[in-house]
């Protein structure tokens, strides 16, 4: 589709239909994704309310700790409305507990580098929001899991995670050091130990000996699990792939958070993913949107000039710079919308204060859903 914007012709992206999603009972999984500091959390919040307003069953898995998403919600509508916000480390405590036998699951989880690991390894909270996702849609008890994925640096961590997980346990160095568990018997281990004695030397310089052992002791534990870790993985990449599933890239009008939007819906196409739509938030508007920047600081100049009317001069200044900002964002959306004409978009206007309660909520939704 074409218009016209300051003489010029733009291109325009077709609207995103957010009730259309909402309501259709096939959609189980939306899942809001996008670089940190777009407004992920409150679009996961909006949408949840929105959908349970409409009758629907919903749980929204958050890692914000906001006192808003910290417990369940009441709404106006028929259905339900909930919040569940993730414990990293508790998700890969159940793992363990689940998949090992008591013994073995104690060495695990009292172990320090495990500690450490389940913690503050780049990819886990991620990754164990893959699994928690995982977790509730195999519950079946909700209608529809919003998911509200982790604040990271980039949008694509979300979908790397599991496989960058993966080749850490899969790593040289891992495959090393469970080489003298996985060998068996003491004749097996000899034929290793000449190899492992020298790396062993050499990492003990540089961890520690008692690091070291940690680790060891961590890993020989854990090698029960690895497969089981890849198969939920697997299972969780294949369930994001499904018809029940909706990926919305949530962005900010900005050159950085449009372009990780522009890679996020390249990388959904490569996966097969199925991409619902992009929402920019934090839109500027002007409600005199007729008066241009150009004639609104001309105007200022003049009075200034006259020493005239200091605050209608002030006002004007304001505005010419609110539709240079506004100005901007249309040119960084029109980038996206010509890289990718087919993605539906719904915009939302910046907010004169933070979201922070459920009318605040009930509102972006309302003007998502427009």
């Amino acid at each position: 589709m074409t218009g016209t914007a300051g003489g010029h012709t733009a291109r325009t992206a077709p609207a995103l239909d957010i009730d259309a999603i909402l309501d259709d009972p096939g959609t189980r999984i939306v899942v809001c994704c996008g670089s940190g500091g777009v407004g992920k959390t409150t679009t996961a919040a909006a949408l949840g309310l929105r959908a349970a307003e409409r009758g629907r069953r919903v749980v929204v898995l958050t890692v914000d700790p906001a006192r808003r998403l910290a417990q369940s919600m009441g709404t106006r509508g028929t259905g339900e409305l909930h919040a569940m916000m993730l414990d990293m480390k508790r998700t890969f405590d159940e793992i363990i507990e689940a998949h090992a036998d008591p013994e073995r699951a104690r060495q695990i989880l009292t172990n320090p580098f495990y500690q450490s690991l389940s913690s503050s390894f780049s990819g886990t909270q991620e990754y164990m929001a893959m699994e928690k996702l995982g977790q509730l849609r195999r519950a079946d008890e909700w209608d529809l899991i919003v998911v509200d994925t982790p604040p990271s640096r980039s949008a694509l961590d979300f979908l790397d995670a599991p496989e960058r997980l993966g080749r850490f346990l899969d790593g040289r160095l891992i495959r090393v050091l469970m080489a003298p568990a996985r060998a068996g018997g003491r004749s097996a281990f000899k034929l290793l130990n000449a190899g492992f004695g020298f790396l062993a030397g050499a990492l003990t310089k540089v961890l520690g000996a008692q690091v070291l052992k940690d680790i060891q002791t961590f890993v020989s534990a854990l090698d029960a699990v690895f497969g089981g870790f890849r198969q939920r993985a697997e299972q969780t990449y294949r369930l994001l792939q499904a018809p029940g599933t909706a990926f919305l890239v949530v962005a900010a009008p900005e050159r950085d958070a449009m372009r990780e939007a522009s890679y996020f819906v390249e990388r959904l196409a490569e996966e097969r993913m199925p991409l619902a739509g992009l929402v920019v938030n934090r839109v500027h508007r002007s409600p005199a949107a007729a008066l241009s920047a150009a004639r609104s600081a001309a105007a200022a100049e003049d009075l200034e000039a006259r020493g005239e009317h200091e605050l209608t001069a002030a006002v004007l200044r304001l505005h010419a710079g609110r539709m240079q900002l506004a100005a901007r964002e249309h040119r960084e959306q029109e980038h996206f919308i010509s890289a990718h004409p087919t993605v539906p978009i719904a915009q939302v206007p910046a907010m004169p204060e933070d979201v922070h309660d459920l009318a605040g909520l009930r509102e972006i939704g309302a003007l998502m859903a427009a």
